[in-house]
């Protein structure tokens, strides 16, 4: 076994599962979060020692190929996002939903951050913007969440 995979098997033993709750959180969907991790890792597999940085190369790719997966099923399906919700558990739901809400770069930045436990620092090089910019979409999108979620004492 090469360096290159030995070291995305380790990858894929340390990352794989934050990278899928951070992709559901994104996408809304278990199916596109689960295609995307396989799609990302084939790929990453296939470039083998291409890859300079594999495991910000990982995170970089599978919200990437989440993003078409979504493009691709909104083309061609006539079926809802809200569709895509009936497969989550339902304490999930309200909380994909609220993600949903937001501007995709704040998404984005919560779900790396907050469900993906990725620093700040390695947020920002994966979306290629700045850490303060991060921090920004950080406070913007947890305020927008709150909001969201918030429930009313009876």
């Amino acid at each position: 076994m090469s360096v290159a995979h030995e070291a995305l098997e380790r990858i894929y033993r340390e990352e794989a599962d934050r990278i899928w709750r951070a992709l559901l959180g994104y996408a809304g969907s278990s199916e596109v979060a689960s295609e995307a991790v396989s799609e990302t890792f084939a790929q990453a597999l296939g470039r083998g020692d291409d890859i300079t940085s594999p495991r910000a190369w990982v995170w970089t790719a599978s919200f990437r190929i989440a993003k078409g997966l979504l493009a691709v099923r909104s083309a061609t399906s006539s079926s809802s996002a809200e569709a895509l919700l009936d497969e989550l558990p339902e304490p999930v739901v309200d909380l994909v939903r609220a993600l949903a809400s937001l501007p995709e770069r704040q998404r984005l930045c919560v779900v790396m951050h907050d469900y993906g436990d990725r620093r700040v620092r390695e947020v920002a090089h994966v979306l290629g913007i700045g850490t303060p910019t991060v921090y920004a979409h950080l406070r913007q999108g947890r305020r927008r969440l709150r909001s969201l979620l918030e429930v009313e004492d009876a």
